[in-house]
């Protein structure tokens, strides 16, 4: 009995962590309030052009517009929550799995293209094909690498912004302070460098600790799950490939996922598969 195709995995919105997002923020400007200072004090124009303004243009000149937009897009993404897959798929591969190792790998042919899941289907296809394991690994594990290359990209262009924004925030406080030795002749005027000086140190350092690091973690984490999920892949394909048995390839699967199928499942697949060669 064919497993039916999987269904796209659907997507919904991380709605706890876009609640908890500005806490830190939020922890921050409570501290100012409990110490008399006014939500105001925090607020300077000349301050927020330098630090960034300054930053996107540093970045702008390490990377393309097109690869800037694609980060946010990316960035933007990691407030959704994917739904997780990973017993549906290591369920589909023991299954392919059992009717490879009973039958050969030419009767999964029709099943593998009816996959909507590109990385296995595109695996195991080489691998129906005749592609000898060890290079059936080497094309898995180039198309992983870029993969997760690709995936990292955005994560590197939020890593450099956080390493530009507490430098322009320094270049603001020592901008500042010229303003302030040009006017020591006049207190009055004074005030306002001493603020450009003081709020551009709290804009970038707080731009790169509250907002821009966190979201090239949360892009690095979505990476690595990716990753994982290719090579739970990876170890299945590879597994059907060599004609292991399934409860072998259940047992690699469930390093991965706790929903892989239990031993018990497979020896009731392996049954029914028995059976069917049989009346077959």
């Amino acid at each position: 009995m064919a497993i039916p195709p999987r269904k796209k995995r659907r997507l919904r919105l991380d709605l706890a962590s876009i609640a908890l997002a500005p806490i830190g923020i939020a922890a921050i400007l409570l501290a100012q309030s409990m110490d008399g200072v006014s939500f105001g004090a925090l607020l300077q124009a000349q301050a927020a052009l330098i630090v960034f303004g300054g930053t996107l243009g540093a970045v702008l000149v390490s990377y393309s517009p097109k690869a800037i937009l694609q980060a946010v897009r990316e960035a933007l993404a990691t407030f959704t929550t994917v739904e997780d897959d990973s017993g549906t798929l290591s369920n589909q591969i023991v299954g392919l799995a059992t009717r490879a190792h009973r039958r050969g790998l030419l009767t999964i042919d029709a099943e593998v293209d009816a996959l909507t899941e590109p990385f296995l289907r595109d695996g195991l296809s080489l691998a129906i094909d005749g592609t000898t394991g060890q290079a059936l690994r080497d094309v898995l594990a180039v198309d992983t690498a870029e993969r997760h290359a690709r995936d990292e990209a955005s994560a590197r262009i939020f890593d450099a912004a956080a390493g530009y924004a507490p430098t322009l925030g320094i270049l603001g406080a020592v901008l500042g302070l010229i303003r302030v030795m040009e006017h020591l002749a006049a207190p009055g005027d004074l005030g306002s460098g001493i603020a450009v000086a003081f709020v551009s140190t709290v804009y970038g350092v707080g731009a790169a600790n509250l907002v821009l690091l966190p979201i090239a973690g949360r892009l690095r984490e979505r990476a690595a799950i990716a990753a994982r999920r290719r090579e739970m892949m990876t170890q299945g394909i590879c597994g059907i490939q060599e004609r292991l048995h399934p409860r072998a390839v259940s047992q690699k699967l469930a390093a991965f996922t706790s929903d892989a199928p239990k031993p018990k499942e497979v020896a009731a697949r392996l049954a029914r598969a028995g059976r069917g060669s049989r009346l077959a």
